[in-house]
């Protein structure tokens, strides 16, 4: 299927590794002209140039980095029509050493930034007529789970797609979210835990895990290019698992 995003401009936060990369990647094999955000400018540079994209090194927890990667952007590729805002941080693992500091944490690295992106580009797309933005959330921001930080953070990011997705709904831009599950890539989080408990995380996986085995990237980035394609114009407002049904939650 020809998604028909061929020619459109795509900024993907936080997209040198893990489910930014493939994101990164799976639109630029739908023509999709990516730009490629991430604070490392050398690995910015060797992403861009695999995907013959364009790089941006910038910091997105500070307004100025935002500002600098939607500016470079638009000077070198043009206006953006789609923004994933992938990127997130975490802060705290359990209410043990979570408090106050570690909520800040979390909501300014998840929910302002996804934020500060938006209110950037949003004002082209609605007077293009046209749009796309995804924000990657979270299984743990769908129901209870996680980091009790991180969790809130997601949680509040869903929230914010439904009301955003509602005021802009009449000219033609579409806000969604993807909540992926667990997803295993080399150097991420739950493969570091394999590899340092790996008994443990087969039982993680035989217990969590409906269909016995991790999420990939690539599964998670092939739902955001359909929800960044024109086919996806009536899908808006909504919150994506993409989990091997790990999430128990029934919305």
């Amino acid at each position: 299927m020809d998604f028909g995003i061929a020619g459109k401009v795509a900024l993907v936060t936080g997209a040198t590794r893990g489910i930014g990369l493939g994101i990164a990647q799976a639109l630029a094999r739908e023509g999709a002209r990516v730009s490629v955000v991430a604070r490392t400018a050398a690995d910015v540079q060797r992403v861009a140039e695999s995907i013959k994209g364009f790089g941006v090194a910038a910091d997105v927890t500070t307004e100025d980095g935002c500002r600098k990667a939607v500016e470079e952007t638009v000077q070198h590729l043009g206006p953006i029509e789609i923004l994933v805002n992938n990127f997130g941080a975490r802060a705290g693992t359990s209410w043990r050493d979570t408090g106050v500091s570690e909520l800040e944490a979390a909501f300014e690295g998840n929910v302002v930034v996804s934020m500060r992106m938006t209110q950037l580009v949003l004002p082209g797309m609605v007077e293009r007529g046209w749009g796309r933005v995804v924000v990657i959330t979270s299984v743990y921001g769908r129901e209870s789970g996680g980091a009790p930080a991180y969790n809130a953070a997601k949680a509040a990011e869903i929230s914010m797609v439904k009301s955003l997705a509602q005021d802009v709904a009449a000219k033609g831009v579409t806000v969604n979210s993807i909540a992926p599950g667990s997803i295993l890539w080399e150097g991420g989080g739950w493969h570091r835990r394999q590899q340092a408990d790996p008994d443990g995380i087969a039982e993680f996986v035989r217990r969590e895990m409906p269909m016995g085995r991790f999420g990939t990237v690539d599964e998670v980035a092939a739902v955001v290019a359909l929800v960044c394609s024109r086919q996806a114009s009536l899908l808006t407002g909504a919150c994506i698992p993409v989990d091997g049904a790990q999430g128990r939650s029934n919305i």
